[in-house]
């Protein structure tokens, strides 16, 4: 017998899919819409595509003429397919872009319904700037801010590769109610040089290291799911993408972790894929709600936390010092 306050499961199957980008972006929409298609025959709802697959990672390099291959949302071909897609296949779509508004430029992200409605545009928050990450020359930081969607099978969070280095990110978008957190990304090794005296990193340190980074990318996605007790989903290009004298390794390796931060499903690092799961929204948001990890949140206590880089001592709560430690005395609420 059933017991009276069962709760009926709320069942979504989520793909992510990985492939190789290359200068002819008609053949990556080809490879995308190829792999969409087999993501919704094995009965995916929620699928999602790399960052900026219509192309290779331009932002490995400085060019000018890299700022033509932005569109406005309106005119981009692979938003349009997508629209076309999620129609067709009764699937919701997150198609990152290159776009252009006005004099801007973002790193963007368009929310497509399963009946082809777009619900909107996200744009990156957060910008990277390093060897062979040049992404501050090209986008202007985002003004959307961060957040969920309301989409016909689950609400989701969708973030952009390095967002998903910031704990903000995800817990924000897990405060406003995202049930699966997802992330379309380009990472891979260091930029790899080669200039007549072999082929040699570009950066020191374990930033060179390819596996430690691959490691360390996995890992803090990995803390977002248990931190917040929600499933999340990465989905990266793959293959090695040459640009003047440096080239990068994508390292593919696309995944989906359960609620606790495991990973449940994993591509591998030298080929295109699609993989899926499915989860129990009901069964997550009861466990979630169970364990207490937002209600015993106590944010009159995180004033530091959007104080900036140095925060005063003297901050809006009550700050007692203990022999050397800072205690912080906070009310209810």
């Amino acid at each position: 017998m059933r017991h009276p306050l069962a709760t009926n499961p709320r069942s979504v199957t989520v793909a992510a899919t990985q492939f190789a980008c290359t200068w002819d972006p008609h053949t990556n929409l080809e490879t995308a819409e190829r792999l969409v298609r087999h993501a919704a025959d094995s009965g995916a709802q929620i699928v999602a595509l790399p960052e900026l697959f219509e192309t290779p990672y331009f932002c490995q390099t400085l060019g000018d003429e890299y700022f033509a291959l932005a569109v406005p949302i309106d005119e981009n071909p692979a938003v349009e397919l997508c629209r076309h897609l999620a129609h067709e296949l009764q699937i919701v779509l997150p198609v990152s872009t290159f776009e252009r508004d006005g004099q801007k430029y973002f790193n963007s992200v368009t929310i497509i319904d399963a009946d082809g409605r777009k619900l909107g545009t996200y744009r990156k928050t957060h910008i990277p700037e390093g060897p062979g990450y040049h992404e501050k020359f090209y986008f202007n930081p985002g003004d959307t801010g961060l957040s969920v969607w309301r989409t016909r099978y689950a609400t989701i969070g969708v973030g952009i590769c390095w967002d998903q280095w910031f704990v903000e990110s995800a817990r924000i978008m897990a405060l406003q109610g995202a049930e699966i957190l997802l992330f379309p990304t380009a990472i891979g090794s260091s930029p790899i040089a080669d200039d007549g005296h072999g082929e040699h990193a570009t950066e020191p340190g374990d930033l060179q290291d390819t596996a430690l980074r691959h490691a360390h990318w996995q890992n803090v996605q990995r803390g977002h799911a248990a931190a917040n007790m929600m499933p999340v989903v990465a989905a990266n290009r793959v293959g090695c993408e040459s640009q003047g004298s440096t080239h990068i390794d994508f390292f593919g390796q696309s995944f989906m972790t359960n609620q606790r931060g495991e990973v449940v499903e994993e591509l591998s690092g030298d080929g295109e894929g699609v993989i899926l799961h499915e989860y129990d929204l009901e069964q997550l948001r009861t466990q979630r709600a169970s364990w207490g990890l937002f209600r015993d949140r106590r944010p009159n206590a995180y004033a530091d936390l959007t104080a900036g880089s140095h925060p005063s001592p003297n901050n809006s709560s009550s700050d007692h010092r203990q022999g050397g430690r800072r205690t912080v005395s906070v009310g209810t609420f």
